[in-house]
């Protein structure tokens, strides 16, 4: 898990995210009408996904450098997908229970699937850059 106020790297943002949305999958389908007895910790990986999207754009913006013109529009665009995500994130966060069928309707959010996408695309992208699969 991450430490508060260390900053993450790219990388290591990416990581929380994927972490986040792999065990909303696996939670979405226990059929769990709150987060009382939760032992996987939902709400910790939600919250640790809440942060790694906190400046999530401008740490990719960082990571490309000289490049950065090349990205900028579509840094644009993970930047508005990113405010979007965690304005979800904190709208399920805000709940008292968390409940499988709450976790499922996220997972299907257009927001979080887009960006999704958008991480997926940087990774391949970063690697494609550094020659590195």
């Amino acid at each position: 898990m991450t430490t508060p106020g260390v900053a993450l790297s790219l990388p290591e943002r990416i990581e929380a995210i994927e972490q986040a949305y792999e065990l909303m999958l696996a939670y979405a389908a226990q059929g769990r009408q709150d987060d009382a007895d939760d032992s996987s910790s939902i709400r910790r990986f939600l919250q640790r996904a809440d942060a790694a999207l906190d400046g999530l754009a401008p740490c990719l913006r960082e990571a490309v450098g000289t490049q950065a013109g090349a990205f900028a529009d579509f840094i644009a665009v993970l930047e508005d997908d990113a405010r979007r995500t965690r304005a979800a994130l904190r709208l399920v966060l805000a709940q008292k229970a968390l409940s499988s069928q709450l976790i499922d309707n996220l997972n299907a959010s257009i927001h979080i699937r887009a960006l999704l996408t958008d991480i997926f695309l940087v990774d391949e992208t970063l690697k494609a850059r550094t020659g590195h699969e």
